[in-house]
């Protein structure tokens, strides 16, 4: 009886095509793994505490058509930051928030009265003056001078808010609502999210039905939405967003952490996160992200009057002009830029 001989398949005799085989089939799976499978997640990282993974909100297909977010280049699995476990950051923020002494705070004085203009019609040279604050008795300038004007029943809200508050504006519809990503489950109960929109970018929710027309208080997503009549603040749109932007302090009085999410970009990392990252563990009072394309004030200013954002461009001139009188530098690679 002769033996049977064996032969192994023809892919088998060569070692170099078996090796790019197993690479096509690996590159294959993970490919979609991270399509479909699992599209938020980390690479093979799993636990209870995975952020939430359905849309917090469904928009109409009209909505934003032309509005496109800020890219991102970098994936949250492959952030420089090292973020805390979430639990334990969650843990933290709340003690912390609950006993206001940690947070190093003092009770400024602002100074109270009726002005033509929301900030006040203080001189450069004033307004100076108090940059070195170190006298708690001296009562200092920080806008209100007129009173901001949003319903009473969003002020109440909005003093309610204790712990973290992240912040966003949309003003003269310039842009679109996004929800952010990457949430713990207990963070949409735990943080308040306000929309600061005017008239204009209001009557644009209510056209795409995302908003009522006859309810007082609206909510998109995780983001209260607050009008701002501007007929009572300034004429000029991008002035006014600047109000929540750098006033949350005054507009949040009871808040403890605050997070500002400009309108063209979407928040993709947890706040608990962020702060606790960016300011708990570094032991600073703020963090500040690098600019995605600019890093000095005048390509900012640039490209607000080419992008229309600012009408008035003889007004931004000017602004420029006594930023650069009174001290600006042209920015160069040797001034130290600490962000992220």
């Amino acid at each position: 009886m002769g033996i049977k001989a064996i032969s192994k398949p023809l892919f088998c005799h060569s070692k170099l095509l078996c090796i790019s085989l197993l690479y096509l089939f690996t590159s294959l799976f993970l490919a979609l793994y991270t399509s479909f499978i699992s599209p938020t997640n980390c690479l093979f990282r799993y636990s209870p505490n995975d952020p939430i993974q359905t849309p917090l909100f469904l928009y109409n297909s009209s909505y934003g058509e032309h509005k496109h977010a800020l890219p991102t280049f970098r994936s949250s699995c492959n952030s420089p930051v090292y973020f805390s476990d979430y639990w334990a950051a969650l843990k933290e923020i709340n003690e912390f928030s609950e006993n206001s002494t940690f947070l190093g705070s003092q009770n400024l004085r602002y100074i109270q009265g009726n002005a033509a203009s929301f900030g006040g019609n203080f001189s450069i040279k004033k307004r100076f003056s108090y940059f070195d604050h170190s006298d708690d008795g001296i009562e200092i300038p920080c806008g209100f001078f007129k009173q901001f004007p949003i319903s009473n029943s969003d002020r109440m809200a909005m003093e309610k808010c204790k712990g973290v508050v992240v912040i966003s504006a949309i003003f003269n519809d310039h842009d679109k609502i996004r929800q952010p990503k990457g949430l713990g489950k207990e963070t949409p109960y735990s943080i308040c999210f306000y929309m600061f929109v005017d008239d204009v970018t209001l009557k644009g929710l209510q056209y795409h039905n995302l908003i009522s027309k006859n309810s007082d208080g609206n909510s998109v997503g995780v983001w209260r939405i607050v009008k701002v009549a501007k007929e009572h603040l300034y004429e000029n749109s991008a002035m006014n967003g600047v109000i929540p932007k750098y006033l949350v302090h005054r507009l949040f009085p009871n808040s403890k952490y605050s997070i500002w999410i400009d309108a063209k970009m979407q928040l993709v990392v947890d706040p608990f996160l962020l702060i606790h990252s960016l300011v708990i563990k570094e032991n600073v009072d703020m963090a500040i992200s690098r600019h995605p394309f600019f890093v000095h004030t005048m390509e900012e200013a640039m490209a607000t009057g080419r992008w229309k954002k600012w009408w008035d461009v003889d007004g931004l001139k000017k602004q420029m002009e006594t930023y650069c009188e009174n001290g600006l530098q042209p920015w160069n690679p040797e001034k130290p830029y600490p962000s992220v």
